[in-house]
């Protein structure tokens, strides 16, 4: 695996070797360090986005070993959502009330079938997702899904639109286990990606399975978009 990596980094262009040059690949960065050394890496001509990514010791296997919610950073997340709401009636209303982009029932389930894909979160009531279950095929793939599990799926929309609104990121767990969650921009504080960084391990430690045995957390790193990652002593979540 590592000769891989390696094999990978030869093959980017010299700003991100120059960058790589930064990097102690054998040290753990205690949480500050890290999230300073990320930002002080990143060449990219754009306000790159900076995610965390969490290796575990969980068999997504088991159904009661994969982790999937949603949660609200402290400090946003720097991405302006596109929030679009599946509902009728009252619940419709609140929904643009709540600052929602586009509401709709039937007609948008058809627009969304004739191909417009132009949007960040998808929530619906739970008397709309009949409808909204024949665009599974569409929505799925691209995680675009309402879920219970992410609070998407509620028959409270003015909330559910304003956690989108506010920051809110979800998490899930890959088949091998690891989870990559947004943190913010680079251009952010370093103590407020600090801030961001620490709730998420925080709401990630605290979705432990328990029927996980031995140590939960295997690895964790932070990058920016296009910058090299770098390694996070745990103990410092």
């Amino acid at each position: 695996m590592q000769g891989g990596k390696h094999k990978m980094a030869k093959n980017r262009g010299k700003k991100y070797q120059d960058a790589l040059k930064k990097v102690d690949s054998k040290k753990k960065y205690a949480a500050n360090d890290a999230v300073q050394l990320v930002k002080d890496i990143d060449f990219a001509n754009f306000d790159s986005s900076v995610e965390v990514a969490f290796n575990l010791n969980v068999d997504t296997k088991q159904a009661d070993q994969q982790l999937r919610g949603a949660m609200v950073l402290p400090n946003g997340s720097g991405k302006d959502q596109t929030v679009i709401v599946f509902a009728k009636g009252d619940n419709a209303q609140a929904a643009k009330d709540a600052g929602a982009d586009f509401v709709g029932d039937q007609d948008l389930v058809e627009k969304i079938q004739d191909g417009w894909l132009d949007f960040d979160v998808a929530i619906a009531t739970p008397d709309m997702m009949p409808q909204v279950g024949r665009l599974g095929r569409v929505l799925g793939p691209k995680g675009l899904m309402p879920n219970p599990k992410t609070g998407t799926v509620t028959m409270n929309v003015a909330k559910a639109v304003s956690d989108a609104k506010a920051g809110q990121v979800t998490y899930r767990t890959d088949r091998d286990g690891n989870v990559a969650v947004l943190l913010g921009k680079v251009s952010f504080d370093t103590d407020k990606l600090v801030e961001n960084l620490k709730a998420v391990a925080d709401t990630i430690i605290k979705a432990r399975p328990a029927s996980v045995k031995g140590t939960y957390i295997k690895h964790v790193s932070i990058a920016s978009t296009f910058g090299p990652s770098v390694t996070l002593d745990v103990d410092t979540l």
